[in-house]
Parts: C-alpha cells; sequence; structure tokens
C-alpha cells in the first residue's frame, strides 16, 4: 500500500515511553503505517531505539523530522518533511531544511522524501510554541493556506495539525474542502472512534499519537475501526 493510501497513521515520540506488549497491539490494530515524529528532546539514539523496537513488525516506517540534527533514513521508507505554513519564523519554512541539506546532502534519498505542510491549531503545544506558529486561524485562513501549500507551492501532504487537543470539524472541514491534489491529514486529540470517525469525514489520513500513550495501544483499533 502506497502512503497516499493510507488512512490511518499511529506516530509514536521517541521520547515518551511505551507500555510492555504496546507495540504488538499496535502491530495487530490495523494501522496502515508508523510514524516516528516528536518534538521535543528527539535524538539519533531515541530515535534509533525506537526503531529498533518497530522494526520486526513489517509496517511502513515514516521518519518525521524535528530538525536536521536528529534524521533518520535507513530501515525508513519515508521521510515526511514539514514546512510550517503559519509559522513567524521562516526557519520552519525553509531554513532548516537547508541546513539539512548542508549537513546531509550525500546521504538523501529523495525517492523517500515527501513533503508536508503543517498548519498547527493549538498555541499551547509544544509544535505551536517551538515554531512560534499564528494558531488563531478562522476556518476561511486555514483553508487559504491550505490553498497556497496545494495549488501554488504543490505539497503532496497538508497537515492539520492540533497536537494534543481536539480539532474544529468545521476548520477541517473548509480544509478539506480546498483541497484539488494534495493528500489531507489531520492530527490532535483522536482517543475514540466517535473522534476519528467525524475527522476521517474530511481528511484522508486520520494521525493518532498521545491516545496510545495516555490510554493504552487498545483505544488504537477502534480508531482503526471507525476508518477503515
Amino acid at each position: 500500500m502506497k502512503w497516499k493510501d493510507w488512512v490511518h497513521v499511529t506516530k509514536l515520540d521517541p521520547d515518551k515511553q511505551l507500555r510492555p506488549g504496546d507495540i504488538d497491539a499496535i502491530a495487530a490494530s490495523g494501522t496502515d503505517a508508523l510514524m516516528l515524529s516528536g518534538t521535543l528532546n528527539v535524538t539519533q539514539e531515541n530515535l534509533a531505539a525506537l526503531q529498533k523496537q518497530l522494526k520486526a513488525y513489517n509496517l511502513p516506517l515514516v521518519m518525521e523530522p524535528a530538525g536536521p540534527d536528529a534524521v533518520l533514513t535507513q530501515g525508513i521508507d519515508y521521510v515526511f518533511v514539514p514546512s510550517v505554513m503559519n509559522t513567524t519564523d521562516v526557519q520552519w519554512i525553509v531554513g532548516k531544511h537547508k541546513n539539512w541539506i548542508q549537513q546531509q546532502k550525500q546521504t538523501i534519498q529523495w525517492d523517500q522524501i515527501v513533503p508536508e505542510a503543517y498548519i498547527v491549531l493549538n498555541p499551547d503545544s509544544a509544535v505551536g510554541k517551538v515554531t512560534r506558529s499564528l494558531c488563531s486561524l478562522t476556518p476561511d485562513e486555514v483553508a487559504a493556506f491550505t490553498t497556497v501549500a496545494d495549488r501554488y507551492f504543490h505539497f503532496p501532504i497538508v497537515y492539520i495539525e492540533y497536537s494534543g487537543i481536539y480539532g474544529n470539524p468545521s476548520t477541517v472541514k473548509a480544509a478539506a474542502a480546498a483541497i484539488d491534489k494534495s493528500i489531507l491529514y489531520y492530527g490532535g486529540g483522536i482517543d475514540t472512534a466517535e473522534k476519528a470517525a467525524e475527522m476521517s469525514q474530511y481528511a484522508d489520513t486520520i494521525v493518532v499519537g498521545n491516545a496510545v500513550y495516555n490510554k493504552g495501544a487498545a483505544v488504537l483499533k477502534a480508531t482503526v475501526d471507525a476508518v477503515q
């Protein structure tokens, strides 16, 4: 299955600890892929440790780097590289990407790389604070950013990121209506089947992360069943 066909992705943070048995439950849940992604305290070492735990399960592995200093490519199927559309700091649109090229241009496998246009909407989240994003956007403004990302910059993925809280379905609906060719991802606060079903009406792909740590991996299968 190609990444464009995924409907459910599980995001795992290298800085957090899974319970015993959680990886078995995650792998058995029916999720389409596993994403290694975090904002704070992500290192080559904890990325590699998490990858080692996951590699035996034969699920697609995605690396979503927080910055140029901790990027895995070996044993990874795709590297989803974010650019934050609503940041006030240009380094999160293109600056860190330039640094990454300078540091690792000899080892980048370009057929693995999938650019993502992030729209960050939780001002209290780590990603919102670190990227200094303008999060108090109206649905019309989110739709406009979506159109810029999709039709102007031609990002393959537009990612609506509420990171830790459940977002506004009207906002995600507005983004979906603005999409032409991009795949629309939604992440944030999905910890029940009902929330997964609601957001999957509009987003092509649902991302579940914190629920795995807060409620246990058993909740994951309910969200998978709701969208597949």
